[in-house]
């Protein structure tokens, strides 16, 4: 048995920004988004290869979170167009007519729900699968046991897959962040620390505060040592600040157990009320699977 868990609000972002015409309710609502997600869900559903028995979405709402009273600066809805703004609760329904679980985050991010169940239940399944190419969630990347999907690009990314593409383990994922920034969260990194040079430092030292302050001590070969120390040396807080923000949190309150997490399939009458209350009738007669 494996686990899937996917980022709803990534999906919902793509989904509004893929080509093609928008699309409106009946009642004038745009619902490209999620009519947009909900299509996804389904190729998800009938996959054969990803095959997903248990399975649950997490979504912000609002964007904003914890973080953003911690960093000013940090990540929220400004300018996020106000039509998939007003999407994000009826996106929240749309799933929840699936027969999927639907963790709908406030406080904290999706990322974390994503990150707290990825560890709580690793030890409960055979695999657990995180369907999203966010970088964020590459720090709970575990072996082969925790693994990232990017579904654009039908890629898998384990332990040894990740240490590849960022130069470092996932546990110094967030330390990489805070250094190179990372313009999505609204993390600026310290200025002159390239993603190179980051990842040379960290894949030898692990962690912002086992860098030795003074460069004569790095036993790692970096371009421009003296220049890049003293610039961490400046920005020491900052880094360490952003490193806070960017590591998730993996206890957060989640509301199922793995066992309520089961796909029984689409419930049929719900489903089809979603349906005509958006004018998706095309998607009608998608599901393969219906809830008994």
């Amino acid at each position: 048995m494996r686990l899937h868990l996917l980022d709803g609000t990534y999906e919902l972002f793509r989904a509004h920004h893929a080509p093609g015409p928008s699309r409106h309710a009946p009642d004038g609502r745009d619902v490209k988004a999620s009519v947009g997600v909900v299509a996804s869900l389904l190729a998800l559903l009938d996959d054969a290869e990803e095959a997903p028995t248990h399975l649950a979405v997490a979504f912000d709402r609002p964007i904003e979170s914890f973080r953003n009273e911690r960093f000013s600066g940090y990540k929220d809805s400004t300018g996020v167009p106000e039509a998939l703004l007003a999407q994000f609760e009826g996106v929240e329904q749309a799933v929840t007519a699936l027969g999927v679980v639907v963790w709908s985050m406030d406080t904290y991010e999706a990322d974390d729900a994503l990150a707290t169940a990825a560890v709580r239940f690793v030890d409960r399944v055979e695999q657990v699968r995180v369907l999203t190419p966010d970088k964020d969630l590459a720090q709970v990347v575990s072996g082969e046991r925790i693994v990232q999907v990017d579904r654009m690009r039908s890629t898998v990314r384990d332990e040894a897959g990740v240490r590849e593409r960022f130069g470092v383990p996932p546990a110094s994922i967030p330390d990489l962040l805070a250094l190179v920034g990372d313009a999505a969260d609204g993390l600026p990194g310290v200025p002159g620390i390239g993603a190179r040079s980051a990842a040379a430092l960290l894949a030898r030292y692990g962690h912002l505060e086992a860098i030795p302050a003074d460069p004569d001590d790095w036993d790692v070969t970096v371009r421009g040592a003296a220049r890049l120390a003293a610039q961490f040396a400046a920005h020491r807080q900052q880094a360490l600040r952003d490193r806070e923000l960017a590591r998730l949190v993996t206890d957060v309150h989640l509301a199922h157990d793995l066992d309520e997490l089961a796909w029984a399939g689409v419930p049929r009458e719900r489903f089809e009320a979603w349906c005509d209350e958006v004018g998706a009738g095309r998607l009608r007669g998608r599901p393969r699977r219906w809830a008994a």
